[in-house]
């Protein structure tokens, strides 16, 4: 069993010491052996925040991951039973990534302000590599937004503002994720219970496709249906835009 000091076993994992500690004081994974004053944690500790990067990549919250391994340790193993191992472990959608020096992060952004590389990194935009403190390297999650945000500030939107407009569009498309997942959820457990578990075959192979369809459909409606919001809410705000303009016009003539 390999064994890691907590430094390292953040290092191993993608995440910080913080994350452990509080993963930790929430029960999540299990508490270090000590020897000495020194803690020591293994390959279960590993696994086991793997598995909350994981799920917390994909959207669910603590309370869902602590209710997930209480009932796992409850002898359930919710994930293959009901087909979700593969729902788990891939993402809805898989962003460009890439892995840059610290320099050439602060180069890309014009800025080193500590504030607002930690809003990035509280909207999943990049993560650091090493301490949170002092990272030695970070990697952006997303470039493909990243750049977009780039030529926006290179045609003059601050930073801040591009930041601004990501966490609102966090807060909108949680709510849009809410109510996608929660409309599954009623239609898995329609005519059963909520907590309803398959205990046959059909029923495993049944809700695994059903997932399976939901991820899919999801996707191709989240988009589409963004897509038109965003044809309906450019043509309201230039009619809007327009008519202001208009009316400048006229109490100036």
């Amino acid at each position: 069993m390999t064994e890691y000091r907590i430094d390292d076993l953040a290092q191993a994992a993608g995440t910080t010491t913080r994350n452990v500690r509080g993963y930790q004081d929430r029960g999540l994974i299990p508490r270090p052996e000590r020897r000495g004053r020194i803690a020591i944690y293994g390959d279960e500790h590993l696994s086991r925040l793997h598995v909350i990067n994981d799920l917390l990549g994909r959207g669910f919250t603590m309370t869902h991951i602590a209710e997930f391994f209480e009932r796992m340790e409850q002898g359930e193993d919710l994930a293959e039973v009901l087909g979700l191992r593969e729902l788990v472990t891939a993402p809805w959608s898989r962003t460009p990534s890439e892995t840059v020096s610290v320099e050439e992060l602060y180069e890309l952004l014009g800025t080193d302000d500590a504030g607002l590389l930690e809003r990035m990194r509280a909207s999943g935009l990049i993560e650091p590599i090493g301490d949170d403190a002092l990272p030695e390297k970070y990697t952006i999650t997303d470039t493909e937004s990243i750049d977009g945000y780039v030529r926006l500030m290179a045609n003059g939107m601050p930073l801040s503002y591009v930041l601004d407009l990501q966490e609102k569009l966090d807060e909108d498309m949680q709510r849009a994720a809410h109510t996608l997942v929660s409309a599954g959820r009623s239609a898995i457990t329609e005519g059963r219970f909520d907590g309803w578990i398959p205990e046959v075959g059909e029923e495993s192979e049944w809700a695994s496709d059903f997932l399976s369809e939901l991820r899919r459909t999801g996707r191709v409606t989240a988009h589409n249906t963004l897509y038109r919001a965003l044809d309906r809410e450019l043509s309201r705000q230039l009619d809007d835009y327009l008519a202001v303009a208009r009316g400048r016009k006229h109490h100036r003539d």
